[in-house]
């Protein structure tokens, strides 16, 4: 299908097991291929994953990890899809040569000068990007041999891969056909005021959802910053590097203070010279205002215990912060009179929801007896008490509208959900209600018009070779999601 092919590799994800990460042991990662991997084997491995990043190794990270946008989820699939790799390369007796390492590390843009391969931005990137993060020359060539095993491993599970040119032909006129589409929009807070929530509703939610009824835990936090200053924020390459080294050094000292027997952290921060800031009480959906400066600062607050109340150095863009727990409000049950509120916008959310859901399949059946008619959607729709939007005409295929684009404007996820649901369906023809996060949609199909390249045999050909692609893509992952399970994957627990 072309919604599979083409617009949904993006979000291949369904197979991947998603860990505990609140339950791994501090020194354990996973047990894979009946050994224990280390933390600190992990840690190495994200390290790796970030030296991709800076090499430019794009697709060698998407590969690795389909369709995941959480980082810990990134980083853990990395890690894992990365020991896969090399174990099956290994079984398979698949080993690049040096000279073919070589070539292919020459030609990373990263080191690529006027006049090609540039020695001086290659030594530069050792000494700059590989050595303060305890990585070397040697990581860059591991990481391309590991390239080079992921590019022959696709290569021959793509060997069989094919796709008949008269599914080609109809998936491309599908994807470059113009497509004139009306929208029907039911949004639930329209709906809402048909909603009566009694005080039976709201006691009946109450005594059954009485545990997770409760008022939101609340941090207190002591913290220091070690901070670039405005002049130091201008620096740029080596120089901002060894600044922040240094810093880095300092903030490991402080933290190693504060390990000595009945250490003060107030104190500690006296010996350092560095100013103790005291944020108000706060929550983790709203952490402190002086704690913005990285997302990571509010979470780590609630991390912090009674018996481990002070955290490692947590390092943002221009610096390191170091917390210290002042205090916790512990979250309580609320009572019924507290909880009302709370539990009647539920209740109306949820049905209000299951109305528009109702609704919606009740006009979607509607504009289909009307069209099958000759009904015009809006006369239906206008029936209905529902309005009409007409979107712009689009391609289920949108290209750069400029030769200087290097890509067309990214789809909003409303409409790839419109993409998908018009992609197959004929002229006049009606969706089911698509229900979304914040309103429903109805979309009806009014008109196709055959692209003004529907004859283009070159630009028919790269389409073909990209849905070949693309499903030989499909076939990689779904390889690496069955040799996932063969590793014999077990996180650790705590």
């Amino acid at each position: 299908m072309i919604v599979i092919a083409i617009l949904a590799i993006p979000f291949i994800f369904y197979f991947v097991q998603r860990p505990d990460y609140g339950a791994m042991r501090s020194d354990h990662f996973a047990r894979v291929y009946d050994r224990n991997v280390s933390m600190l084997e992990a840690q190495q491995m994200v390290r790796l994953f970030g030296l991709a990043q800076a090499l430019g190794m794009s697709d060698f990270v998407q590969n690795l990890t389909p369709g995941m946008q959480d980082p810990n989820q990134v980083h853990v699939q990395f890690i894992l899809n990365l020991l896969v790799l090399r174990h099956e390369a290994a079984r398979l007796g698949i080993r690049p040569g040096s000279s073919e390492v070589a070539d292919v590390v020459r030609a990373l843009p990263v080191f690529q000068g006027g006049s090609g391969f540039d020695l001086h931005k290659f030594s530069d990137f050792i000494q700059n990007a590989l050595a303060p993060n305890g990585l070397a020359e040697e990581h860059i060539e591991q990481l391309v041999r590991d390239q080079l095993c992921l590019d022959q491993i696709k290569q021959l599970l793509g060997t069989g891969v094919s796709i008949p040119a008269a599914e080609i032909d109809a998936d491309y006129q599908r994807a470059y056909d113009k497509l004139y589409v009306s929208l029907i929009r039911l949004r639930p807070d329209d709906l809402a005021t048909q909603i009566t929530i009694s005080d039976d509703d709201v006691q009946k939610y109450y005594d059954t959802h009485k545990a997770d009824l409760k008022t939101e835990e609340k941090r207190k936090v002591d913290f220091v910053s070690l901070a670039l200053t405005d002049d130091q924020k201008k620096l740029a390459g080596k120089e901002r590097i060894e600044v922040l080294q240094g810093l880095s050094d300092r903030a490991t000292d402080f933290t190693q203070a504060l390990l000595e027997k009945d250490a003060d952290f107030k104190q500690a921060a006296e010996k350092f010279h560095v100013t103790v800031r005291t944020t108000g009480e706060f929550s983790a959906a709203e952490p402190d205002a002086q704690l913005h400066a990285d997302p990571q600062l509010g979470a780590a607050a609630f991390k912090l215990t009674t018996q481990e109340p002070n955290s490692d150095p947590i390092q943002v863009a221009d610096g390191f912060y170091i917390l210290h727990l002042g205090g916790i409000v512990e979250a309580r049950p609320l009572t019924l009179d507290e909880a009302k509120p709370k539990i009647a916008e539920t209740i109306k959310k949820s049905r209000a929801r299951e109305l528009m859901s109702t609704k919606g399949a009740e006009i979607a059946q509607q504009l289909r007896q009307a069209t099958k008619t000759g009904q015009a959607p809006e006369a239906a729709a206008q029936q209905a008490g529902v309005k009409v939007e007409k979107l712009p005409p689009f391609s289920v295929v949108e290209e750069a509208t400029e030769a200087k684009d290097k890509k067309p404007k990214e789809d909003s996820p409303e409409m790839l959900t419109v993409k998908n649901a018009v992609a197959y369906l004929n002229a006049g023809e009606v969706t089911d209600f698509l229900p979304g996060e914040d309103s429903g949609l109805i979309a009806v199909l009014e008109k196709r018009e055959p692209s003004a390249d529907a004859s283009n045999i070159e630009k028919k050909a790269a389409f073909g070779k990209r849905v070949l692609n693309n499903k030989r893509r499909i076939v990689f992952w779904e390889w690496l999601h069955d040799r996932q399970q063969a590793a014999g994957v077990q996180f650790a627990k705590g």
